[in-house]
């Protein structure tokens, strides 16, 4: 199979950014949240400004490359210097790139990514409805804790999940 590769995406990228997410997000949670829900946070989170706000508040994105085109998107954070702890903020393929191999692919190259960057912890969160919790499960990462999020007026109620890289 045809490797992946995380080509790093910068403001100049948000449009591209927003469409994959546009493209990505109705599919992953149009089983778990209110259309209602699903479409004010997709709004909230990827907007041209919110995206803007991300990449200056120190999130790194990355194109998720698969044949030489953007097959999703994934972001990073240092979240935790002492641990050295980063998250995993996002991670979507399209719905016609998913169930290739490619979601473990790029979850792997996040780790590797972190480790470049001195990270020891890679953590996550998933909507606790979320079927992809056991993707999470079988690729190494487990639940450290429960968290409840707002945004607006709805909630995400996730588990929170990490793997120790070091």
């Amino acid at each position: 199979m045809t490797a992946i590769t995380l080509t790093p995406a910068s403001e100049k990228d948000i449009p591209e950014l927003r469409a994959l997410a546009l493209a990505t997000w109705e599919p992953t949670y149009k089983n778990i949240l209110s259309r209602e829900q699903l479409l004010f946070m997709q709004e909230e989170i990827y907007n041209a400004d919110s995206l803007a706000r991300q990449v200056q508040n120190g999130q790194r994105f990355y194109f998720i490359q698969f044949n030489s085109e953007a097959a999703g998107f994934l972001s990073l954070s240092l979240i935790e210097i002492t641990e050295l702890r980063y998250k995993l903020n996002k991670l979507y393929l399209l719905p016609e790139m998913q169930g290739k191999g490619l979601g473990k692919q790029a979850i792997e190259a996040a780790a590797e990514t972190v480790l470049k960057l001195g990270g020891k912890v890679l953590e996550l969160n998933v909507n606790k409805h979320n079927p992809a919790k056991a993707f999470y499960e079988r690729c190494g990462y487990a639940v450290i804790r429960e968290e409840d999020i707002p945004i607006g007026n709805y909630w995400m109620n996730d588990f929170v999940m990490e793997k120790k890289l070091a």
